[in-house]
This record gives C-alpha cells, structure tokens and sequence, in this order.
C-alpha cells in the first residue's frame, strides 16, 4: 500500500474521533437516536475543522447496516466504502467545478432512483457557496421537497455567499476553529503511533502555527518527520516554519513591561534578520498580552506554552501596571497590525508600534495623580475633630436687645421690626449756594435713580437699622426752597424728564 499523509490516514473514523466540535457531535447523535433526521445539512467552518470528515460520518451512521445509528462500526463494508469515496449511494459532488445549471439538472434526475444498498441516498456538495445564482434556484424545488430517501449534505467556508433562500431549507452547524490545546495533544497523539519522538513545544508551536486547523497541524507534522526524522524539537519547528519561539515572545514582554526601547528594537533586528514572519510575531504578541491581561484580572491558567516559571514572573510583571494601560498597549499594537498588513516595510511599522506603546506605558494619566492622591489621604495622620463653628458656617446669633431699665420681670423683648420695602431715593437737596450746576444734578440723579427696566426682578429688601429716637427735625432755610425750585425749572433737567419719562414727587 502506498504511503498516506497524517491528514488522510487519522482522519476521524466515528462521532467519538471527532475533536473540538462537541456541540455538532452531540447535536448529531441525538437527531439520530431520536429519528429527527432533516433532509438537509449545511456545515460552515474554516479549513481543516472536519467538515468532510463529519459528513461522511454522518453518511456512514445513516447507511451502515441496521442503521440509522449513531454507534456503528466503521470496519463495515459500506462504512469503508463510504470513507474511501467509492460508496454507490453517497455521491461527493464539488461544487467549484459542478456549479452550473446543466449538473443541477443532471443530479435532480437521479433523485427520483432509490439507493442501491443503503437505506438513503446521500448527496454531498463540497464548497457549495461556488454554485451559480441559477444552479441555486434549480435546485431549490428540489432541496425543500426531496423524496424520502434522499440527503443532502452541504459545506462551506464562506456561508455568506449562499442564497438565504438555500440556508432557510437547511440545518446549520457552525463547525469552531480547534483549540490549540486540543491540536497539540493530538499531534503528540500521532507522534506516539508513529514512534516520533515529539517535544511537547515543538507540538504546541505547530498548533500555534495551524490557527485552528487539524488538517494544517498534521501536513506540517508530515513535513518536520521529513526534515528532521523521528526526533523534533521546537528548534526545528521554527527553522522550517519561521515561527516565534515562547522564549523571544517572553523575552519581547519583557523588555515592553520594563520599557527597555533598545533590547526590543533589538529582538525585532534579530528576528528580521533570521527570516521570522513580523506580522506573526507582533499577532503572537498582541495575543500574550491579552492572556497577561486576562491572568491579571481573573487569575487564569493561559501560558500561551511559555514555560510557568516564566509565565509567572511575566503575570507578576504585568500587575504593576493598571489594566486601562495593558488595553491602551493592545489598542496600539492593533493598530499597528492594520498598518503592517498593507505595507511593504513591515520592519518599520513594528518598531514604530513598540516604541509608542513602551511611551504609553510610561506616560501620566489624570487617573494615576487621582490613585496617588487618594493614598495619600488615606496616610494622612488623624487629628482632633474639627468644631462646629469651624467646619460649618453658622448664622451671627440675633443682637440681644438692650437691658431695660424698667425693673418689672414680666417685661419682654419687643419683636424685631419687620423689614420694610425700600422706596426709591429722593433727590439730594441742593446745598444752600444760590446756584446749581445743571450738569452736576444731572449726573446725581442718573446715578441715585433706580433702574427702570421691567424685566429686571425688585431689589432685595435690605435689614432695616434698629429703630432709634427721632431726631427733632430741622428747619431749612428759604433760600434751599428757592434754588430746589430753580433746578427744577432748569432746561436741561426738563429735557432729562422728557427723555426719561419721570416725574417729580412732591
């Protein structure tokens, strides 16, 4: 037998070896153990997440026999044939280069034929999104009312381009990108059935290096056993792939957290200069602070694989710092990764990028002088409890009124005189010369004279000064009489009077 991939040969087999896709597994088996079978299934995911693979599983548990089960044995005759693509009534159609309406109409013919073993006849459209808007709705009568034997499996990578029309007539299963963990482990897994001696790093950074994808994680796997032999290390991992080692990673964080420019300027000259892929060293990076960040607030378990002595000398680094600054760095590194994706000089931008970040790190913020001042009145000593006059203004006490000569004990102090409305100012009398200064008054009355605007609110009314004994009043001089009338009749405080509408109180 010819030599087969790791990705063909450890492809899952059952619902049990399929990985990080629990939801659709459990989803399956439950419609098959209940008999809620559709009649139509679409599978979306990313490459390399199982999406052939759980469809042919889900063809092997509708046609193996005594079926349909969920628990059946993939060594049977028809589950291989199913597996190996060659099965009479599972027909695996590829869409990018069956999309036109003329294959539509070819496949609508032969639905109306019964399976030739099985108890359905299954059909399988891989990259479904490639068909044409008219293959689409030839095939619509069809997809939303097949006969009873008939299955249709469908799957993409880009679901968005499939007539909403198609995905209304189907059951969706959004298949995740695999953890990195669970790829890993896998890999390890494959290294100890093919006795390959496999570091545990070197497997993490060949998951790191799949995103996601099983299939990716097993070709680069195949490609390193040819390289390297029957022992791999992470070295070599990197060498062939131009990965970022956990330690650079460390060691990049490092020298951010203690705001070391030129030892980070330096790991990026280091790594331009071996051939190491920047755009992924500055994701890989973005990607351990996010994880510092989520061990600072909730103190979990994600190492990203950097070593845990390292790992927690890095979390212990990182809560120095307040988390509004760790977003603030991520913030800027993001923005740094939009620009490096389209530039040629990636170098440059990333440099830039770590040099404004270290400088926000070390920058003052108005929340920072907040925290230290309040700390340092929290430290202030206590001293004695201010009093009440000093720390709240209190209203003067009421004068006491004067001790009364009257010795009678049942005398009481008389009330205080209410506050009366204060009456615009009368005109000064004039002096007792002989002559005025028209001028002069003018300026006395514009100034005494209350402001007569309407919209202005009444004056406030002023404490009166304590009644005190009347004074006997004096008589004026007749001269004052006759210079008052005088300055009235005076032309130009005529004019002013016109002028301002006023009249003269007697």
């Amino acid at each position: 037998m010819s030599y087969q991939v790791f990705a063909r040969k450890y492809r899952p087999r059952t619902f049990e070896d399929v990985l990080g896709q629990d939801h659709v597994v459990q989803t399956l088996r439950n419609a098959i153990e209940q008999d809620r079978l559709a009649h139509a299934y679409l599978f979306v995911g990313p490459r390399g997440t199982g999406k052939t693979s759980t469809a042919r599983i889900l063809a092997k548990a509708l046609n193996c026999p005594g079926g349909p089960k969920a628990d059946f044995d993939p060594d049977d005759e028809i589950c291989v044939e199913i597996a190996e693509g060659r099965s009479l009534d599972v027909l695996e159609i590829d869409g990018a280069s069956n999309n036109g309406v003329e294959e539509v109409r070819q496949l609508r013919d032969t639905v109306r034929f019964a399976p030739a073993s099985g108890q359905f006849k299954i059909y399988y459209i891989d990259e479904v999104h490639m068909l044409t808007t008219n293959a689409f709705n030839a095939l619509l009568k069809t997809l939303e009312e097949p006969p009873p034997h008939v299955k249709f499996i469908f799957a993409t990578t880009e679901p968005h381009k499939i007539l909403a029309t198609i995905l209304s007539r189907c059951q969706r299963f959004d298949l995740r990108p695999i953890p990195t963990e669970t790829i890993a482990k896998h890999l390890l897994h494959i290294a100890g059935e093919e006795k390959i001696a496999l570091d545990e790093a070197a497997a993490w950074a060949i998951a790191k290096g799949a995103d996601g994808g099983m299939r990716d994680a097993q070709s680069m796997l195949d490609q390193l056993v040819a390289f390297c032999g029957d022992t791999i290390h992470e070295a070599d991992v990197l060498d062939v792939f131009g990965f970022t080692s956990r330690e650079t990673l460390a060691e990049l964080a490092f020298a951010l957290f203690n705001q070391d420019t030129p030892s980070a300027l330096a790991i990026v000259q280091r790594e331009s200069d071996a051939g190491r892929e920047l755009t992924q060293l500055l994701g890989e990076l973005i990607g351990g602070l996010r994880a510092l960040l989520i061990s600072c607030l909730d103190a979990g378990d994600a190492s990203e694989g950097i070593h845990a002595d390292i790992w927690a000398k890095l979390v212990d680094t990182a809560k120095q710092f307040p988390p509004e600054r760790m977003l603030s760095t991520i913030d800027v590194f993001a923005e740094t990764e939009g620009r490096m994706r389209w530039s040629s000089n990636k170098r440059l931008h990333l440099e830039l990028g770590l040099i404004k970040a270290i400088q926000r790190l070390g920058e003052v913020r108005i929340s920072d002088v907040i925290r230290v001042v309040a700390g340092a009145a929290d430290q202030l000593p206590a001293g004695p409890a201010p009093s009440p006059v000093s720390a709240v203004a209190t209203p003067a006490a009421p004068a006491k009124p004067a001790p009364s000569s009257d010795p009678t004990p049942e005398a009481k102090p008389e009330p205080a005189p209410e506050p009366q409305p204060v009456e615009p100012p009368k005109p000064a009398p004039a002096p007792s010369s002989a002559k005025v200064d028209p001028l002069e008054a003018l300026s006395a009355m514009a100034e005494t004279a209350p402001d007569s605007r309407p919209d202005d609110p009444p004056p406030a009314p002023q404490p009166q000064p304590e009644p005190s004994a009347p004074e006997p009043a004096k008589e004026e001089p007749a001269a004052a009489e006759t210079a008052k009338d005088d300055f009235y009749q005076d032309p130009l405080i005529q004019k002013a009077l016109s002028m301002f509408e006023a009249k003269i109180k007697s």
